[in-house]
């Protein structure tokens, strides 16, 4: 079975900074996009980054300029940059393989928590 397993969460004031970290459990996922999603409280789980097998971004609106989504395919790994975070960032972050625009796996992991308070 496939794992992708996130780290890197944690608390942080408006302004402030964080990098994510997940980590895949074979290699095969650097033939595809990968993605980092969010989901807080109440909302629909979003796709807020995603890069191509070949390096090549995509960043949600609200995201655009502030965050940076980077891949090491020879660890398999997926980052995602955090900066000026605002308060509406706060969230359970997870990444996943992306398909047509769609999360390729139907489990998702524990994610990363972020949370962004003055």
């Amino acid at each position: 079975q496939v794992h992708l397993v996130e780290s890197g969460g944690g608390l942080v004031q408006p302004g402030g900074s964080l990098r994510l970290s997940c980590v895949a459990s074979t290699s095969i996922f650097t033939l595809y996009a990968m993605g980092w999603y969010r989901q807080a409280p109440g909302k629909q789980r979003e796709l807020v980054a995603r890069i191509s097998s070949g390096g090549s971004t995509n960043y949600s609106d609200s995201v655009k300029g502030r965050f940076t989504i980077s891949r090491d395919n020879a660890k398999n790994m997926v980052y995602l940059q955090m900066n000026s975070l605002k308060l509406e960032d706060t969230a359970v972050y997870y990444c996943n393989v992306v398909l047509d625009g769609r999360p390729a796996f139907g489990s998702w992991g524990q994610g990363t928590q972020v949370t962004v308070s003055s």
